[in-house]
């Protein structure tokens, strides 16, 4: 079949891994036709183009800048993609046919392309829903709750919840949240399709493990509990400040490996407290992260408190693929915690409860670390690998 495949994702190859490209990379392999409509930011100063990649096509559409932006561009540029999106596969895709057309949130502003692409191909429109926009934006302040920009983009959520044939989510408590919020959606329209990957698993000698610590200057004799991904607001990082604050027993190093609005934060307290326990690395490109992350021996999440959406965060694969258990800071809603908790991977803390969050380092330092990561890794192959998410999206069209 023909998949047309709709993202804010800056994929400019399929060379790289990511959900994403895991994902498409799978459909390639069972013999569709990938056509993928992806940004390239105007920062980058390159025009709208398209290239072919194997059976993949991917057209990069000039648009504003849409990440590390200010919250103004950032709005306009997501109000912009549509149509910026809907002339470019018209002009650069013309006389190609869809049987299916894929998309993913964010943005919720790709209403008017998956109708378009319905009503001329008569393609199935599947969601998977990996962000629940506005909501989360008023959960952390960025939008006051009915305001007139609050009140546009929920009317744009429900259009692309109404255009979609099935909408699939990432866990049972983002399914839940959709139906309780949204009463007009049927329930046979709602599934969970999770995040999920072709795992990769690295593994080092004590002597290969022990160079790439030195390369960082990350000590070889400590329990190193790494935090790897973006640094923003959601994450949480007065938390993570805490946390390295207090970290309670020496045997314990925490490594924070990112980039994201807050890096600056961060990176101030660690220039002001200098502490030995801790390390602060701005991010790093994916295989030297992977590399680096294959040497480490927990890997943490950290999600903001105020969170009332259940977000599921991806980095928790990189950490199950590596066979690192995991530590989890979140909110009550997200069932992420649960998630690893039920299968004995890892460990759940709420977000500023700082007194837990020291005894589950601790715990983690005496911890049969080993075997918590093969429970991780049974854990990732039984739910979130690619063929998964290929199987339920090719049920729906009966390929």
């Amino acid at each position: 079949m023909n998949v047309l495949f709709l993202t804010m994702a800056g994929i400019t190859t399929l060379d790289k891994r990511g959900i994403y490209q895991d994902l498409l990379n799978e459909l390639v392999e069972r013999g569709h036709n990938v056509y993928i409509v992806a940004p390239v930011e105007r920062r980058l100063k390159q025009s709208t183009r398209v290239k072919k990649q194997g059976k993949a096509t991917i057209l990069n559409v000039k648009t504003m800048n849409l990440t590390k932006s200010s919250l103004i561009e950032k709005g306009v540029g997501q109000v912009m993609v549509e149509s910026q999106y809907l002339k470019s596969i018209k002009k650069y895709l013309k006389g190609k046919r869809f049987d299916l057309v894929l998309y993913s949130t964010p943005p919720i502003t790709f209403t008017k392309v998956v109708q378009y692409i319905k009503k001329r191909d008569n393609a199935y429109a599947y969601l998977l829903l990996k962000d629940i926009f506005p909501q989360n934006a008023v959960d952390m302040r960025f939008i006051k709750k009915g305001s007139l920009l609050h009140r546009y983009f929920k009317k744009k959520e429900k259009q692309l919840y109404k255009v979609s044939d099935t909408i699939g989510c990432m866990s049972e408590a983002n399914k839940e949240f959709i139906l309780k919020h949204n009463q007009e959606v049927h329930e046979d329209k709602v599934e969970i399709n999770p995040n999920t990957i072709n795992p990769v698993f690295i593994k080092y000698t004590v002597a290969e493990k022990k160079a790439i610590r030195e390369k960082y200057n990350i000590p070889a004799d400590k329990k190193v509990f790494v935090y790897g991904g973006n640094l923003g607001i959601p994450q949480g990082v007065d938390f993570l400040i805490q946390t390295i604050s207090a970290i309670p027993t020496k045997q314990a190093h925490i490594l924070v490996v990112g980039t994201g609005t807050q890096y600056n934060k961060l990176a101030d307290w660690f220039k002001s407290n200098r502490s030995p326990q801790a390390t602060l690395l701005s991010g790093l490109p994916k295989d030297e992260y992977d590399k680096l992350l294959a040497t480490c021996d927990v890997g943490m999440i950290f999600l903001d408190k105020r969170f009332t959406i259940p977000n599921f965060p991806s980095r928790l694969l990189s950490y199950l693929e590596m066979k690192k258990p995991v530590l989890a800071a979140t909110d009550v809603n997200t069932d992420i915690g649960k998630v690893i908790e039920n299968a004995k991977c890892g460990y759940w803390v709420e977000a500023g409860n700082l007194t837990t969050m020291q005894q589950k380092i601790n715990q983690l330092c005496s911890d049969d670390l080993t075997a918590m990561g093969q429970r991780g890794w049974d854990l990732l192959h039984k739910y979130y690998l690619v063929e998964r998410s290929c199987q339920l999206i090719e049920k729906k069209i009966n390929v």
